[in-house]
């Protein structure tokens, strides 16, 4: 199952696929950042972050997009961005059948770092880690993007419905990047206590 993750920006998109194989095990495929000129009028922005979110639907096929889900903040002209292209990704998902789960940032981060209040950095290394990538996929537009899919392809592995955003449920349950943590955590013990003994 191929799962496009999606942080939703009027300046900067953060786009990501990752597949969703056998024992919740993903794999990386892409991942690329979108963007559009902020002295360009607004639909001409619209335009081309919509284009570009296209080519990818269009390509090879995405199963399910997993998007950011638009929270308020102090930062108005930010959330009016990203409300617009989030409108844009469910009108394109929709048009082809794609189902649309949507995640909050802390969602997000509870599910691939184990903790809610993680920064881009700890989100960052994870992605890195969990994806087996060579390098940190950059900005974290990318990052997140990819959080995005890996959250939602840990939904799905657990039996969870491809649609969330009626329900707007989390997941439930130790996640992979916890249990990741964990045995690292407990293999870091023992060697200490071997280096002790």
């Amino acid at each position: 199952m191929r799962i496009l993750g999606i942080d939703p920006g009027l300046t900067r998109c953060g786009v990501g696929v990752v597949t969703l194989g056998g024992g919740r095990r993903v794999e990386f495929e892409h991942v690329e950042v979108m963007s559009s000129a902020a002295d360009a009028p607004i639909a001409s922005r619209i335009h081309r972050i919509g284009e570009g979110i296209a080519r990818l639907l269009d390509g090879d096929a995405i199963d399910a997009i997993a998007l950011e889900r638009v929270f308020a903040q102090q930062n108005l002209p930010s959330v009016m961005g990203v409300a617009q292209i989030s409108g844009v990704v469910m009108y394109l998902a929709e048009q082809r059948g794609v189902p649309v789960a949507l995640y909050t940032p802390n969602e997000v981060k509870s599910q691939v770092t184990g903790y809610g209040s993680a920064d881009k950095a700890q989100v960052t290394t994870m992605v890195t880690r969990l994806l087996r990538l060579q390098a940190p996929p950059k900005p974290a537009d990318a990052a997140d993007a990819l959080a995005l899919a890996i959250t939602h392809a840990w939904h799905l592995g657990r039996g969870g419905a491809a649609d969330r955003s009626a329900t707007g449920r989390a997941p439930t349950g130790e996640t992979a990047a916890q249990r990741a943590w964990r045995e690292a955590e407990r293999k870091s013990g023992a060697r200490r206590r071997g280096a002790r003994a």
